[in-house]
């Protein structure tokens, strides 16, 4: 068979590698740039992308594949447990969302602290507020940065704008 041949001929019994093209040999199925073929034990030790398999090795696959499950069972478990650590004590953040926001709240922002002459991070200073969360308001990110209300309510009350919409 051809080198670099997609697979499409013949068993692993007498056949030859379609990665080397050599002949004899017991081929072993490994997985090669996404695609499955028959490839001599060189090749598949120096090319294959996961576990080799020859016809007698069934049953390791199959407990492989009841171990592969079962990492990822415990990974899906470690994932659902509240991770609560990282959390700030104190913090409620219920209780600080985000309101709906007029459109284009971010240059509004931008163009206010520029009229009052100040840098973000003077204007972070100026409020006890993280500079990022100025930019990200700023970018028209409040979202998708978790900008909490009460950046919002200071920056409007500090730059005297509107930014909530208001019903």
């Amino acid at each position: 068979m051809a080198k670099y041949s997609t697979g499409s001929g013949g068993d692993s019994a007498g056949g030859s590698c379609e990665l080397c093209g050599s002949d004899g040999g017991d081929l072993q199925t490994a997985n090669v740039a996404g695609a499955t073929l028959q490839v001599c034990d060189s090749c598949a030790r120096d090319h294959g992308e996961n576990e080799r398999t020859t016809g007698s090795d069934s049953s390791r696959d199959e407990q492989n594949r009841k171990r592969k499950a079962a990492q990822n069972a415990a990974k899906l478990q470690d994932a659902q447990r509240a991770d609560t650590s990282h959390w700030e004590d104190g913090a409620d953040y219920d209780d600080d969302q985000l309101p709906y926001l007029v459109s284009k709240y971010g240059e509004r922002v931008t163009e206010a602290r520029q009229d009052e002459g100040l840098q973000t991070s003077e204007l972070a200073e100026e409020l006890d507020l993280d500079e990022a969360d100025i930019l990200a308001v700023e970018q028209g990110r409040a979202t998708q940065a978790n900008v909490g209300g009460s950046t919002i309510k200071a920056l409007e009350q500090y730059l005297d704008i509107d930014l909530v919409e208001s019903n």
